[in-house]
């Protein structure tokens, strides 16, 4: 997934300030993401299971994230195009849609995760974040993909 992140900001950071932030926002998933699962940079020999409020703090950076680019960056987007007379084509609403279909899995593993207590089992949670990683790829890849059909339409100045 990082490797994938660093091409995708080479390619297409520095093209416009909506993408700036969704990439940004991104970053910081992924970093806590690797972070929870004890992924190299952030590699722990002697890996242990997360704290609950380790849990919480990702569950609910997770919940940020997914919000964000269902508000946030979709209103920056269509703000965008409201001042450059642009609208959504079929195929990006198709892969909106996409991405939408991801947020209901994120947010039952951040439900499943965020009440748990300090001494509470985590019999499933390699699993369910080996699960939630694949979830986060494949939203980042139609993310990605719609990034990449957005991108012209936001590079073009409010009013053109």
């Amino acid at each position: 997934m990082l490797s994938k992140f660093e091409q995708v900001q080479k390619q297409w950071g520095g093209t416009s300030d909506v993408i700036d932030h969704w990439l940004m926002s991104r970053q910081q998933l992924l970093i806590d993401y690797c972070k929870l699962a004890g992924l190299p940079p952030f590699e722990q020999n002697n890996r242990q299971l997360p704290t609950s409020s380790q849990l919480q703090l990702f569950s609910q950076e997770l919940v940020d994230y997914i919000s964000e680019g269902h508000f946030k960056i979709y209103d920056m987007v269509m703000e965008r195009w409201n001042a450059t007379g642009y609208s959504p084509t079929e195929e990006i609403s198709q892969l909106y849609a996409q991405i939408t279909q991801t947020t209901d899995p994120l947010l039952n593993f951040t439900e499943k995760y965020t009440e748990l207590g300090e001494d509470s089992e985590l019999e499933d949670f390699d699993s369910d974040l080996s699960s939630i990683g694949e979830l986060i790829e494949i939203r980042f890849a139609l993310e990605d993909g719609l990034i990449e059909l957005i991108s012209e339409s936001l590079a073009c100045p409010p009013g053109a």
